[in-house]
């Protein structure tokens, strides 16, 4: 009897933990009918419990998700034992009135003498979900304020980096600036001063020469004078071309004009500038319609300091040969001459202010010529380019649109 009444109480205890969980609980045989529910069961899906009895458990399964219950009940039944369900995805349930919601699943086999029988014991994890959707979504949100943030920072450091690199490029033009402002006054005291000296010393003589028979005399100094004065303007001249090439204050005139006849007019005009001996040439034919687009006054500045240079560094008695062909699209002009040339290793700095080569010697110059040429040349969206060697002279190529 006394175990009789212990068994009672047992039972009494299970089943009131049955009838009062706040679980879900429901009891399901081994084809899946539903033989039991208890009252939460009831609360959380709609259905009186008489609605439960002998329908299969995937009357509370979403259609959408039916069948691959169906089988993951049968894998389950192969191989029955204690488990949560969903370990790699997310449950969902469904209620009378269709409306689904999020579940956990615990599930329980046993076995007495009327058969096998699953317990499952259900949570509607609603709130749960709600939250961690708010959690996931907080995170999202405060993500993409990270990431903006991080931009604006970005941005921020960009902006910081590009003043430090126009900070870095204005002192480094200051630095060029008062580099260029002392090679100016080393190369004035020294280019000025030869000039002005012999324009001094030949005026003292021309003065003395006074007779006829002195006019030979007189007129070899006042050529000294001349060529003296000469050198001086072109000097000038290169001071002040550079000067307006910093300050961005060469503008284009483009005008159609004949390239042969400018180098025709430049050959007459630069004969008279030439050493002993030493004669321009061109073999470039005038033909019809033969016109080019482009500032004739850049392009006349670029072939009046390459025949310059041509002469100044070629000996006497020697050609420096000029030539201008148009095509289609181009104009390409090449200034050739047969003088000392560039050594190898100076090459690499021949466009760069101030620049002379190893073997100028006492040629006067100021190294600004071809450092002016090639910022004409990129003006006009051309491109120079040249072959030399070392005492046996120098060619120059200048390649530009035929139509600016």
């Amino acid at each position: 009897m006394p175990n009789s009444i212990a068994e009672n109480d047992m039972l009494n205890q299970v089943e009131a933990i049955f009838q009062y969980a706040t679980e879900a609980i429901l009891i399901t045989d081994n084809n899946g009918k539903i033989i039991k529910v208890n009252p939460s069961t009831e609360v959380m899906f709609g259905y009186e419990s008489s609605e439960f009895i002998n329908q299969t458990i995937e009357m509370l399964i979403p259609k959408r998700l039916v069948e691959r219950h169906e089988k993951h009940r049968a894998n389950f039944n192969r191989n029955p034992h204690a488990r949560s369900m969903g370990a790699n995805f997310d449950l969902f349930a469904k209620r009378k009135d269709e409306t689904e919601f999020p579940v956990e699943v615990s599930l329980s086999p046993y076995t007495n003498s009327q058969g096998s029988f699953v317990i499952a014991f259900i949570i509607d994890i609603s709130i749960r979900k709600k939250a961690e959707n708010q959690l996931i979504a907080y995170k999202s949100e405060l993500e993409k304020e990270v990431e903006e943030r991080t931009m604006i920072l970005k941005e921020a450091i960009q902006k910081l980096e590009q003043t430090k690199d126009e900070l870095d490029n204005s002192l480094k033009r200051e630095r060029e600036v008062n580099s260029m402002k002392s090679r100016f006054i080393s190369i004035a005291s020294h280019e000025f001063r030869t000039p002005l000296a012999t324009v001094l010393s030949s005026l003292s003589l021309v003065d003395k020469y006074s007779s006829l028979q002195d006019e030979e005399k007189r007129v070899k100094h006042i050529g000294r004078i001349k060529s003296s004065v000469r050198n001086l303007t072109e000097i000038l001249n290169d001071f002040l071309s550079l000067n307006k090439l910093e300050e961005g204050k060469v503008f284009l005139n483009i005008e159609k004009f004949s390239p042969y006849e400018l180098i025709e007019s430049l050959i007459q005009d630069l004969q008279g500038i030439t050493k002993v001996g030493q004669k321009i040439t061109t073999s470039s034919k005038k033909e019809k319609n033969s016109l080019a687009n482009l500032d004739k006054t850049l392009v006349r500045n670029i072939l009046i300091n390459l025949i310059s240079n041509a002469i100044k560094f070629s000996p006497e008695n020697t050609i420096i040969n000029v030539e201008a062909i148009l095509n289609d699209n181009e104009l390409l002009l090449s200034v050739q001459d047969h003088g000392i040339g560039i050594p190898e290793g100076d090459q690499k700095h021949l466009f760069e202010r101030f620049f002379r080569s190893s073997n100028a010697g006492e040629i006067q110059g100021t190294g600004l010529g071809l450092s002016i040429v090639a910022h004409y040349v990129n003006l006009l969206k051309g491109s120079i380019k040249y072959i030399s060697k070392e005492n046996e002279g120098t060619t120059f190529f200048i390649n530009l649109p035929r139509n600016y």
